[in-house]
């Protein structure tokens, strides 16, 4: 079976890759250069890709950046030492991004003949994001019936969140029982200019965390 898994070079996207993996799906991997500022994710996804031995692995130009809206797409400061029981949702959020990049997906998954698509969303330790909820999943899945030629002659498609409901902890748990090497990945909002993380936006508090949990040392912060 074919599946196209949507590859950012971040903890959660290599873990579900690698789920998906285990499943015996064929992976075709698809980042997307989206104009974000933490571009070092894109060599990360790079080496991901390679360890997980993706049959095709597709980089696609799509620059956000003349869309504006988020400080991951512009000169805007990216918060720092926020709480993540925050119930705002934060300036990292980039408008629409899951919907473009799952329509893009599903374009590329009808070209290849494959119904199933796979993203490293998550509800729990997700800062805010409207994108990562199990509704959105739903409501994306029966828009993939009605928008495709496959969907409309009686394929269906399937979006694949196997983290959706797991915690970063438990996230890592299952990476490190896979053989992961979370030191291929980048996870970090605003890193330095040696691409070292940051240590202090949401996404390095929520993976630092998660490290803690499971009591094992980030290999980024080696």
């Amino acid at each position: 079976m074919r599946a196209v898994v949507l590859l950012s070079g971040g903890l959660d996207s290599y873990t579900a890759a690698a789920m998906a993996r285990q499943q015996r799906f064929t992976l075709f991997a698809l980042t997307i250069h989206y104009g974000q500022r933490h571009a070092r994710e894109i060599e990360s996804a790079r080496a991901v890709a390679r360890a997980l031995g993706i049959e095709r692995h597709l980089e696609l130009d799509l620059d956000l950046r003349a869309i504006g809206g988020s400080s991951l797409t512009s000169s805007a400061a990216v918060p720092h030492g926020r709480s993540l029981d925050a119930a705002e949702i934060p300036s990292t959020y980039v408008p629409a991004r899951n919907t473009i990049f799952l329509s893009v997906a599903l374009g590329w998954a009808e070209v290849l003949g494959a119904h199933d698509i796979v993203i490293g969303v998550n509800a729990l330790d997700y800062s805010g994001y409207p994108d990562c909820r199990p509704e959105f999943v739903a409501a994306f899945e029966r828009l993939a019936s009605l928008a495709t030629r496959a969907g409309v002659e009686g394929a269906r498609f399937r979006v694949h969140t196997p983290l959706i409901s797991l915690g970063k902890a438990d996230i890592i748990r299952r990476g490190v029982a896979l053989g992961l090497d979370y030191g291929l990945t980048h996870s970090c909002y605003d890193p330095q200019p040696d691409g070292r993380p940051c240590s202090t936006c949401d996404s390095c508090v929520l993976r630092a965390k998660g490290f803690r949990e499971v009591g094992i040392p980030d290999p980024l912060m080696r």
